[in-house]
């Protein structure tokens, strides 16, 4: 596979802009194509096979225009498709994300740790035994926060019905907790309004470290882009309008 392919970055919608900006700072001359299926999120309240289905039908699109890589920049795709996309694809590094639980047990300050995701993430084998391998000396707190991803992919993170679901999901460990664990890629973009609800407590989500392991598996493939090649970012939508495409850029710019 060439180098000079580009990495495929897909979420269910927005949520994985998240991800793609810690991918662009830490692999500054990759051509990055980011997918987000906004036609059918959000992800988190599907079936895993549907989810499964949904998944596979990207991935082949990306590889057939010349992905050299994937990164599935959803939690709940990557704990229901990667494992199976990995088998169908074995010569081609596909990376996903998880909750970052492991980096939160590990802080000086662990006892008791909110991990705020979907509830299929939740659900599924794989944060079980994320939570099983890392939670061991930490009481760990699960929060399905449903329907809030589907709020943030309008595009406001001001929008005070997030804040309302916030305080819904979070009032009640407000200065009960050591940190929150941002368990759905769409969660960094309202970074803001979860402190202003559960306080001032680390947040830790997933986007440094598959930042760092999509550089790891290039770079063991010989996959890395040459210096001298420039990176871009392009964004595709399974909603194709004007309006969503500069959507995914605007958010793209956002601080968070």
């Amino acid at each position: 596979m060439a180098t000079d392919g580009f990495v495929g970055v897909f979420d269910s919608g927005v949520g994985g802009i998240s991800i793609l900006r810690p991918l662009v700072r830490e692999l500054p001359h990759e051509r990055f194509v980011y997918f987000g299926d906004s036609a059918n999120a959000p992800y988190g309240d599907k079936d895993p096979s549907e989810v499964l289905s949904l998944s596979r039908h990207i991935v082949q699109e990306l590889l057939a225009d010349g992905a050299k890589a994937i990164v599935i920049a959803c939690n709940t795709a990557t704990s229901a498709a990667a494992q199976t996309l990995r088998a169908e694809y074995p010569d081609v590094p596909i990376i996903g994300v998880e909750p970052a639980l492991k980096p939160a047990t590990l802080a000086p300050h662990h006892h008791r740790i909110l991990v705020m995701a979907t509830a299929a993430t939740l659900s599924l084998d794989k944060f079980q035994r994320l939570e099983d391998r890392w939670g061991s000396d930490s009481e760990v707190i699960e929060v399905a926060c449903v329907g809030l991803a589907e709020l943030i992919e309008k595009g406001d993170p001001s929008l005070p019905q997030i804040h309302e679901l916030l305080v819904k999901y979070l009032a009640q460990w407000r200065g009960k907790v050591d940190s929150v664990v941002l368990g759905c890629t769409h969660y960094p973009f309202i970074r803001k309004q979860i402190r202003e609800v559960v306080g001032d407590v680390p947040l830790y989500d997933g986007g440094e470290g598959t930042a760092r392991e999509t550089r790891r598996r290039l770079t063991e493939e010989g996959l890395l882009a040459p210096a001298a090649q420039e990176g871009s970012v392009e964004f595709r939508s399974s909603i194709n309008t004007p309006e969503e495409l500069k959507l995914y850029e605007r958010l793209f710019d956002l601080e968070v």
